[in-house]
């Protein structure tokens, strides 16, 4: 069971996502602003966040900052702002994907277990292969791990497809 913190100003939403959710085999966690979600997330460390954009007390926008800042962990945007700029701008800040308003929560479901599919944090790694070298880059597909002159790199899922 994955877990999954669903972060949306918009009660009756979450409600109906956190049922189906769970429905599905997925452990929720809920905020309903952006300093809650922050604090959650520091306090539970769940696998993903479902962010919406608009929230009171910090933006979505800031709490995406944040994470980032922090770690890896794998963010979908739930959002009703919906136009190319507002998706590339939630991209570009770090999100993994970008999910407008209205979509359905089969969508969500498929969107979310195929970002944990391919996250080292939302899945057990796979057994040991050799890794890809090439120069100073060495990369370890299906641990979705990359390393630049032994350092870490802290790639999205996308940013990890393109190399």
């Amino acid at each position: 069971m994955a877990k999954v913190l669903l972060v949306d100003d918009d009660v009756e939403l979450v409600e109906m996502l956190r049922d189906y959710l769970m429905q599905e085999a997925f452990e929720v966690i809920v905020a309903h602003d952006g300093e809650a979600a922050l604090c959650l997330m520091r306090q539970e460390r769940p696998p993903i966040v479902v962010l919406d954009t608009m929230l009171p007390r910090l933006s979505g926008i800031e709490v995406l900052r944040r994470i980032r800042e922090e770690g890896e962990m794998p963010v979908l945007m739930l959002t009703a702002r919906g136009s190319d700029i507002d998706r590339v701008v939630g991209l570009e800040l770090g999100a993994d994907d970008y999910v407008a308003k209205p979509c359905s929560a089969r969508e969500l479901v498929a969107r979310l277990r195929a970002i944990l599919r391919h996250s080292a944090i939302g899945k057990a790694l796979s057994p040991a292969s050799p890794p890809l070298e090439v120069g100073r880059l060495t990369l370890w597909p299906a641990q979705r791990r990359a390393e630049w002159a032994g350092r870490a790199l802290a790639l999205t899922c996308t940013e990890f497809n393109i190399l």
